[in-house]
């Protein structure tokens, strides 16, 4: 089952990313996008995380230029019709997700593999959508993708096992590890992050500590790379708050519960870094 010409759809963050990865790893690529302003600002952000790249020494002037010639920008999902892999990166939204897939049935081949990168949405739910649900399986990717090992590799209850097989291969071609997951919301990752994040939030409310002071001990008691509401704070904590809410309506578990403090914040429109205000200040760019 080669994969030698992959697409993505959507160049997001996530998507930019994708693109930026398989390029890099020798794929010819497509990147589709709605329109052409965000189509641009995906590709201007590959080309500002490669010129950074240059700078610190990763790669060369001529590695970027070479990188970037096997990524063919489109707003045209036509142009997806010949690759052998398609990896949806829209937004978290089921009924997008499935819209989208079903013009891609029209459009791919019958042996193409279809991914959704969806952090915790049904799988099963997305392969039942299309023509060819045996094809279809998630592969979860992390921000930020280019510096992220893990990649997770969700196969739906249709999925034949050699399509898990191939995305997985591709996963290590791409210098991910892949770890395979259930298909339950949260998959293996936000399963265990997802509850530790809403208990530190628990603890903050309820007096355990301030949020320095619980960042701290997470960071030098456990060696975490970063406290919990750092971590939020990157993450979005209406990313959590969305996950949150559909590992509890799920499982209807208390520790999958959003927290009051988290459900205001994001009513108040303190996103984390996105906003400029989370649980910490970021001032923002002149």
């Amino acid at each position: 089952m080669k994969i030698e010409k992959v697409g993505v759809v959507g160049c997001g963050l996530m998507g930019s990313g994708i693109a930026q990865v398989a390029a890099g790893a020798g794929l010819s690529t497509v990147v589709v996008e709605v329109d052409q302003k965000r189509l641009d600002e995906g590709v201007a952000r590959i080309d500002s995380f490669l010129s950074a790249g240059v700078e610190r020494g990763k790669l060369t002037p001529a590695q970027k230029v070479e990188l970037l010639s096997r990524i063919e920008p489109s707003t045209d999902l036509q142009k997806l019709a010949d690759t052998d892999l398609v990896i949806e990166a829209v937004v978290e939204d089921v009924s997008v997700k499935k819209e989208l897939f079903g013009k891609l049935d029209g459009i791919l081949r019958a042996d193409a593999i279809r991914c959704s990168n969806t952090s915790s949405l049904c799988i099963t739910e997305m392969a039942a959508a299309t023509r060819n649900p045996q094809r279809f399986v998630g592969l979860h990717f992390f921000n930020p993708v280019p510096l992220m090992k893990v990649v997770e590799v969700i196969p739906a209850l249709t999925t034949e096992p050699a399509v898990t097989q191939a995305v997985s291969a591709l996963a290590r071609k791409l210098g991910k590890t892949p770890v395979v997951a259930p298909d339950r919301p949260g998959f293996i990752v936000n399963r265990l992050l997802v509850p530790f994040l809403l208990d530190a939030i628990r603890a903050l409310e309820e007096g355990v500590g301030s949020k320095e002071d619980i960042d701290a001990g997470m960071k030098l008691g456990c060696g975490h790379p970063m406290g919990p509401f750092e971590l939020l704070d990157f993450v979005g904590l209406d990313t959590t708050y969305y996950i949150a809410n559909i590992m509890f309506d799920e499982f209807r578990e208390k520790r999958f519960a959003p927290p009051p403090l988290l459900r205001r914040m994001v009513l108040a429109g303190h996103l984390g870094r996105k906003s400029g205000k989370g649980f910490y200040d970021y001032p923002t760019r002149s």
